[in-house]
């Protein structure tokens, strides 16, 4: 059954003089976290921690569960409440979640410090960047390492940066490429190394 569909469509007003000179800032810690299994595109991660398990922050939690899949790690330091079903925010529908209560701790488990970018082969890169379980910030939250992967037959030229936000309101990319620059382009010629490529473009 197709949906329903409408012919044009609306351009609201951006509105963005409304947040595009405000910092970046770091929001205060929740006292509990609902981690959604599918948390991203693809198969959701599998559990590895029980109810009654203490975590730390950055602590594994679950880990991916196929190809297009992500790793799951705690946002914060505390005891895992409930494995059980909530309504999930996109899916629109309940689905499994890791519900951890702060502890009032802030513990992290942290990865290995890494080396400089240009250090590591191009697949160390992808893998541990898929260790990691970075994933885009877009409505698919599709996995990076799954971007990184391209067929081998497929020669990329070119790596482009999408600093454009279409969105009504939202300057968070705008933002960010003023005031963690420096952090950006050390993100953008690591990709670029992992992709084998030598031009990118913002």
């Amino acid at each position: 059954m197709r949906l329903p569909t409408f012919r044009g469509g609306v351009h609201p007003p951006e509105r963005k003089e409304l947040s595009q000179d405000s910092h970046l800032s770091v929001l205060p810690l929740p006292e509990r976290v609902y981690v959604f299994l599918a948390n991203h595109a693809g198969i959701p991660a599998k559990p590895i921690v029980n109810i009654g398990d203490k975590v730390k922050t950055g602590q594994l939690i679950a880990e991916s569960g196929g190809f297009i899949s992500a790793n799951l790690h705690s946002p914060l330091t505390g005891e895992v409440k409930e494995i059980a079903k909530y309504f999930h925010p996109t899916l629109s529908k309940p689905d499994d979640a890791i519900v951890i209560e702060r502890s009032g701790d802030d513990e992290w488990e942290l990865l290995q410090p890494a080396k400089s970018y240009d250090q590591f082969e191009p697949e160390e890169i992808v893998q541990r960047i898929k260790s990691a379980g970075i994933v885009g910030l877009g409505g698919a939250m599709f996995p990076t390492s799954v971007k990184l992967s391209p067929p081998k037959e497929k020669k990329i030229d070119l790596l482009v940066i999408n600093g454009a936000e279409c969105e009504p309101y939202l300057t968070i990319d705008y933002r960010y490429m003023l005031e963690r620059s420096e952090g950006l382009v050390r993100g953008i010629l690591a990709i670029m190394r992992a992709l084998k490529v030598k031009d990118a473009i913002i």
